[in-house]
């Protein structure tokens, strides 16, 4: 059954929708954080059950990271970056299970340095876009360039992200 959205499922829809693919990996970590903090957060509060809820978010999200990856573009870095996917995945199951809270601050520590690699990568690409917009005399400067971001960024336009938790 379609429930109709309100108006914050409503921006956050279009949000996605107009999103680039940069923007929305950059959305999938800000969300893996914010659910892997919170979970953290009922952990620290005893409360098993928003525990388990929050962290299984943040482990759904973990997955649509990996499975996004696009191994053709790079299949080595594809292979390092599905490890430690994997890896954040399986600290945040051990803070489900046994509600550990240094598991979820291990797993954020990695979310958040990656989020911080990611929005570098995306000013770098600004940067380039920018310095083959502008005009020059030169051929090689005129060339498009491939997007270095794009290279590695997953196709996460079916994910769909919520405002609910």
């Amino acid at each position: 059954m379609n429930y109709p959205a309100g108006p914050s499922q409503e921006y956050l829809r279009n949000t996605v929708m107009t999103a680039t693919p940069e923007q929305l990996q950059l959305m999938l970590y800000d969300g893996a954080i914010r659910f892997a903090a919170r979970g953290g957060d009922e952990i620290a509060a005893g409360n098993r059950e928003g525990a388990f809820v929050a962290l299984d978010r943040a482990q759904r999200i973990v997955l649509e990271l990996s499975n996004g990856l696009r191994r053709d573009a790079n299949p080595q870095l594809a292979g390092q970056m599905a490890a430690l996917y994997s890896f954040i995945y399986r600290r945040l199951v051990e803070a489900s299970l046994h509600q550990d809270p240094a598991a979820v601050q291990e797993a954020l520590r990695i979310l958040r340095h990656q989020r911080e690699t990611w929005v570098l990568l995306m000013d770098k690409l600004r940067q380039e876009q920018a310095r083959s917009a502008a005009p020059s005399s030169s051929p090689a400067a005129s060339r498009p360039t491939a997007s270095a971001a794009s290279r590695f960024a997953p196709g996460t336009e079916s994910m769909a992200l919520s405002t609910e938790g």
